[in-house]
């Protein structure tokens, strides 16, 4: 390790110095308006942090949580806003209730902003599942953060003209597909690679692209630059369990530091994937550092002769379950892999189904959104949602440059696909975490593809 992290860090000074000498060649006539802006979340130590089984809590904090907004406007095209927040998920009741704010105050339409949770496990809970515990006072710190930092981001788009630039990097070494089938027959999710060692395989795929839009005055410097890629946001530089942003959000508020401008994480289709086991967090932010900066570099300027946001209602169910079958096999999972855990684990998922028990069967309805900037699209999706159906979805789109925004504008629990629902596994026990019907994931690919083909046509 110790002979992996200095020439990490030379590569990223040089990548920067790279970039700053070629900020004055690499400029383009504006055509848009771009604004952003950042507004800190505040917690305190009486909140539960969200993301585990249990509550867990701190009184330290390393970096900052907060809501990071981006608003583009094209004349004539109206505008659209980009919000990421740091924390586990959304929901629709503080969505829902911050851009009917955002309307009446910036003319911003609730249709023409998406907002994305960068699924950070180190911060305050906004809803409730598991055992972990949630605050309602955050929730409300989460809807106030969201209106303000559009309202920043909207009031910066005087005198914010600015080209838009894109390129499609990839970073493969940080995460890899996390349900991995063990010889007994069962998923784990669980030191992977020590799965691996032991004979498990992977049973989906790890999406490394990362996608970099950057929105550049015509100083060529970053006014806002957003960057997406697709692994559960775990794990804090320090390594402790504290308040973070965790090392996606770390990654993008120092590389702010040494940019300039304000800086995005947008979580892609993350929901089979997860950091690699043994990589310290400290390590993966320099190589997504060093990933943002290189995908910068080689960013190419693309017009926009286009803005366009729909995003449509999207009716689902509740599954139904067997209580008995739903207790024995987490049973036999946890009895033959973390038996000191078994009995409690047992416990809290109970607690969850005897809550679901009355509501099987019951339609909901949420959002899905579509986004296109010029010939590149933003696919809003409001779930952990498997990697492979996102994969999926990107092939299919008729935009060729598509990429997923996952746990957009609501969250609805892990949308897997139907073998992982086969398969068995954490993610598909039926839990607060994990509760639409079987082939919901299907039915959200199929509509957002759909739409993006109506989007793509105006």
């Amino acid at each position: 390790m110790l002979h992996l992290y200095p020439p990490a860090c030379m590569n990223i000074r040089l990548i920067i110095l790279l970039t700053m000498l070629l900020q004055k060649a690499v400029c383009a006539v504006p055509d848009i308006r771009a604004g952003a802006a950042a507004v800190n979340l505040k917690a305190d130590n009486d909140m539960p942090l969200a993301g585990s089984i249990e509550a867990r809590y701190t009184t330290e904090q390393e970096g900052e949580l907060r809501a990071v907004a981006t608003v583009i406007e094209k004349p004539g095209a109206g505008k659209v806003a980009i919000v990421a927040c740091d924390v586990l998920w959304v929901t629709r009741k503080i969505v829902d209730a911050a851009l009917a704010e955002i309307e009446k105050t910036t003319g911003i339409a609730p249709s023409h902003v998406l907002v994305n949770a960068t699924h950070t496990h180190s911060a305050p809970g906004v809803a409730p599942a598991h055992a972990f515990g949630w605050s309602e006072k955050f929730a409300g710190e989460v809807q106030r953060g969201i209106v303000r930092a559009v309202q920043e981001a909207n009031a910066q788009l005087q005198g914010g003209e600015a080209a838009f630039f894109y390129h499609l990097g990839e970073e493969k070494t940080v995460g890899g597909n996390s349900r991995m089938l063990l010889p007994d027959g069962s998923i784990t999710w669980l030191n992977v690679k020590a799965a691996a060692d032991a004979g498990a395989r992977a049973t989906g795929p790890f999406d490394p692209q990362l996608p970099l839009l950057d929105f550049r005055g015509p100083d060529g410097k970053s006014r806002a630059l957003l960057f997406n890629h697709s692994t559960h946001t775990i794990g804090t530089r320090s390594g402790k369990d504290i308040r973070s942003p965790s090392f996606y959000g770390l990654a993008a508020q120092e590389l702010e530091a040494q940019l300039g401008g304000r800086i995005t994480f947008l979580e892609g289709a993350s929901g089979s994937t997860h950091i690699i086991t043994g990589m310290p967090a400290f390590l993966a932010i320099e190589r997504m550092k060093q990933a943002v900066l290189d995908a910068r570099s080689k960013a190419a300027h693309r017009p926009v002769t286009r803005l366009v946001s729909l995003k449509r209602p999207f009716t689902y169910r509740v599954r139904t379950f067997d209580d008995a079958v739903e207790d024995a096999q987490i049973a036999r999972y946890m009895n033959a892999h973390v038996p000191q855990s078994a009995a409690r684990i047992r416990e809290v998922f109970a607690n969850m189904r005897r809550e679901l028990q009355p509501q099987q069967k019951q339609e909901r309805t949420t959002w899905l959104q579509v986004i296109l900037i010029g010939d590149v699209a933003i696919a809003g999706v409001p779930a952990e949602y498997f990697t492979g159906l996102g994969m999926d979805l990107k092939r299919r789109s008729p935009v060729k440059d598509t990429f997923i925004a996952e746990l957009a504008n609501d969250w609805i629990g892990y949308l897997p696909d139907r073998e992982a629902h086969k398969l068995g596994g954490y993610q598909t026990w039926t839990g607060l975490h994990s509760f639409a019907e079987p082939g919901t994931g299907e039915r959200v690919a199929d509509e957002i593809v759909a739409m993006l083909k109506e989007a793509a046509g105006k």
